[in-house]
């Protein structure tokens, strides 16, 4: 039985968290200067972000995206991600979901679940969204209302925001 809410299917995030733990409780989420700066201004926080080395020693060495390689990671294996609870869950994950407004949710997030290098959007879809849990007849995409234009401006958004890494200064 399709579950509804006013009227209109539930949203596929909201199945998902019931089915298993959710991309906003087991994922490192990366944030670029341009994300701490959005997020600080919509929650008035300056608490959120810590460096850190990914807990999978993997990631690091096994990317298809030199630039993100480049970019993202510091010289001592660090990176800037969003804090978790100590259940794994993202700081800003509430009871309906993202507490954000989604021009404010860190780009990754935004982007997900499309995979990406510095080249553009892939044809093919990151593994992890439960799409056994997709309504008859709707792919992942048109499930999760993400546009392609939309996902292909956050791209570019995400790597003009990535080289800010590199630059002289970084006071964040």
């Amino acid at each position: 039985m399709e579950l509804a809410i006013l009227g209109q299917e539930e949203f596929l995030c909201a199945r998902c968290a019931r089915h298993t733990r959710t991309c906003c409780q087991d994922s490192e989420i990366y944030v670029t200067p341009g994300d701490v700066e959005r997020i600080r201004t919509a929650s008035g926080r300056e608490d959120f972000f810590e460096f850190r080395v990914p807990a999978d020693p993997i990631y690091g060495l096994e990317h298809d995206d030199p630039l993100w390689l480049e970019c993202v990671f510091r010289e001592d294996g660090t990176r800037r991600v969003l804090k978790q609870r100590e259940n794994g869950d993202c700081h800003f994950l509430g009871t309906a979901g993202c507490c954000l407004p989604l021009e404010t949710r860190p780009l990754v997030c935004r982007l997900y679940p499309y995979d990406y290098t510095a080249a553009g959007l892939l044809e093919k879809l990151s593994r992890g969204c439960p799409i056994e849990l997709l309504p008859a007849g709707k792919g992942l995409i048109e499930a999760l209302a993400i546009s392609r234009a939309d996902a292909e401006r956050w791209h570019l958004q995400l790597y003009t925001e990535i080289r800010q890494e590199k630059s002289p200064v970084q006071n964040l």
